[in-house]
């Protein structure tokens, strides 16, 4: 139930500011810069860019996927937040 409410407010998050969803799932990283440029650029390709790295995020939370997603570069949305930070 938690990671239900949680999505749900990253999901509103973002509708209304998609860099904020972003950093709020992968930090200060790569993919919050491509999408606060995006954002500006146009605030569609912002949003497509957010929904996008937050699918992943939770597909690869949920499910144990190892193959990169493309187009990502945060090692964080790329583990699903698993791991994240650690040493193996």
């Amino acid at each position: 139930m938690a990671g239900t409410a949680s999505m749900l407010c990253l999901i509103l998050t973002t509708l209304f500011i998609p860099p904020l969803g972003v950093f709020l799932i992968s930090g200060c990283s790569v993919d919050f810069f491509i999408n606060i440029l995006l954002t500006i650029l146009g605030y569609l390709p912002g949003h497509i860019h957010a929904y996008y790295l937050e699918y992943v995020y939770y597909q690869k939370r949920k499910a144990m996927i190892t193959e990169p997603a493309p187009g990502v570069y945060s090692d964080r949305i790329q583990r699903g937040g698993r791991n994240y930070g650690s040493i193996p």
